[in-house]
C-alpha cells in the first residue's frame, strides 16, 4: 500500500504543477457554467406554467363554434390565432404548433357531419406528450359542449352554448397532482452537472493520458520496472493518482455550483456523490486505458478531446437530452456520460428515490473495470 500511495502522491504532484491541469481543474469550470447555464436557460416551455403556449388554429369558415374551441383552448393555456389557411414561406416559416381543422365546421356538425382535427408541434418529447394532453382535453371538452347545449338550450347555436357556458357548475372537481411533474432541466441546473461530467472525462482524458506517455518516453517508467515496486503496484498507483484528480475535480465544481451559482442538488446528496464517485472511477479508468493505447502525446491529447466532447454531446452535458431528436435519447443510454447525466438528473431535477439509479451506478462500476482491465493488459514500461 505504501508503494501505491507513494506512486499516486508523486502523479498528482506533477500534474498540479502543470499549469494546463490547473487551467481545465480550477478556471474553466465556473466559464463553461456560466456560459452553458445562460444559453439553455430558454430550452424550457410549455412545461413550466405561467405563459399561454402560442398556438396556430387554421380553420376555413369555422362559424359560430370558433368562439367554443377558442374558450377552451384558452383554458387549457394555449393561446390560439384563427387563420383561413396557412401561408409559410422562406420569411415566414411554418408555426412551431398548429391545429387544423375542417373546413365548415359549424356547418358539418349542424348537419351531423364528423369533423377531424389535427395537431402539429414541434415541441420535444416531454413537452409533447403534456400538449397532447391539453388539446384532447379542449376538443373533448368542446364536444361535451356541443352535446349539453343541443339537448338541454334547444337547437345548437351560439346562444345556446353561451346558456351553457353561463349556468351554474352542479359538480366541483378538486385536482390535485398525482406526483411530481417532470420538468427539462435549464439553466444551471443543467449546465452545472452537465460540466461537470464533461470535464472530469476531459482532464482525466487528456492530462492523465499524456502524463502517462510522457513518462514511458522519459524513460521513467522504466526506472520503476527496476525498482521493487510490482507491476500491479505501478497500475494501482496510476490509477490512484487519477482518482486524486477527479476527485479534485468533482470538489471543485461542487463547490463552485453550490456558491456561485446556488445549485440545488436535491434530498438525496449523498447518491449524488456516490454516482459521482462512480463516474470518477470510470474517467480514472478510461484515462489510464488511453495513456497505454496512444502512441504520441498529440494522438492522446487528440484523443482525449475528441471522445470527451463527443461522449458530452450525445450524453446531454450540454443542452437537455429531452429537447434532442428520439435517436439521441436513445444513444444517451448506451454511453457512460448518458448513464451519468440520467442519474444526476433523476436525484437533482425529478427528486427521484435514491435506490432508482443504482442500475446506473453499476453499469459505470462495470465499465471502470472494463477499462481497468483493458488498460492492465496494454501497460507497458516502454
Amino acid at each position: 500500500m505504501r508503494n501505491i500511495a507513494f506512486i499516486a502522491w508523486q502523479d498528482v504532484r506533477k500534474q498540479m504543477r502543470e499549469g494546463s491541469t490547473l487551467l481545465w481543474l480550477v478556471v474553466m469550470p465556473p466559464i463553461f457554467f456560466y456560459f452553458i447555464g445562460t444559453v439553455t436557460g430558454g430550452f424550457s416551455s410549455g412545461l413550466t406554467g405561467g405563459q399561454a403556449t402560442l398556438l396556430t388554429v387554421v380553420a376555413e369558415n369555422p362559424g359560430f363554434l370558433r368562439d367554443q374551441v377558442d374558450l377552451r383552448l384558452r383554458a387549457n393555456d394555449f393561446a390560439p390565432e384563427w387563420v383561413e389557411r396557412l401561408e409559410t414561406s422562406e420569411e415566414e416559416p411554418a408555426p412551431a404548433r398548429t391545429l387544423s381543422i375542417d373546413a365548415n365546421m359549424s356547418d358539418k356538425v349542424l348537419a351531423d357531419e364528423p369533423v377531424t382535427a389535427a395537431y402539429d408541434t414541434r415541441a420535444n418529447s416531454l413537452t409533447r406528450e403534456f400538449e397532447e394532453i391539453r388539446m384532447q382535453r379542449s376538443l373533448y371538452t368542446v364536444l361535451a359542449d356541443i352535446i349539453v347545449a343541443d339537448a338541454t338550450a334547444g337547437p345548437l347555436s351560439s346562444d345556446a352554448l353561451a346558456t351553457v357556458n353561463d349556468a351554474p357548475r352542479v359538480w366541483q372537481l378538486d385536482v390535485a397532482a398525482a406526483g411530481q411533474r417532470k420538468e427539462i432541466p435549464t439553466g444551471f441546473q443543467q449546465a452545472v452537472p452537465g460540466i461537470l461530467v464533461m470535464f472530469t472525462l476531459l482532464v482525466l482524458l487528456t492530462s492523465s493520458g499524456t502524463a502517462l506517455l510522457q513518462e514511458r518516453t522519459q524513460g521513467l517508467l522504466r526506472r520503476l520496472a527496476s525498482a521493487p515496486i510490482s507491476r500491479a503496484e505501478v497500475l494501482a498507483g496510476k490509477w490512484e493518482a487519477r482518482m486524486v484528480l477527479a476527485a479534485i475535480q468533482v470538489t471543485i465544481a461542487l463547490l463552485f455550483g453550490t456558491f456561485l451559482f446556488k445549485m440545488e442538488w436535491g434530498p438525496n446528496i449523498a447518491m449524488v456523490i456516490i454516482v459521482l464517485a462512480a463516474w470518477a472511477c470510470f474517467c480514472a479508468s478510461a484515462g489510464l486505458w488511453l495513456g497505454t493505447v496512444a502512441k504520441t502525446e498529440a494522438q492522446a491529447g487528440g484523443l482525449g478531446v475528441l471522445a470527451a466532447n463527443l461522449l458530452a454531446a450525445l450524453g446531454g452535458c450540454w443542452w437537455p437530452i429531452e429537447i434532442t431528436p428520439d435517436w439521441m435519447q436513445m444513444i444517451q443510454k448506451t454511453i457512460p456520460t448518458g448513464w451519468t447525466m440520467d442519474a444526476l438528473h433523476k436525484l437533482i431535477s425529478f427528486q427521484a428515490d435514491a435506490m432508482s439509479v443504482i442500475p446506473n451506478v453499476l453499469l459505470l462500476v462495470a465499465a471502470a473495470v472494463v477499462f481497468g482491465v483493458l488498460a492492465a493488459r496494454r501497460f507497458a514500461y516502454e
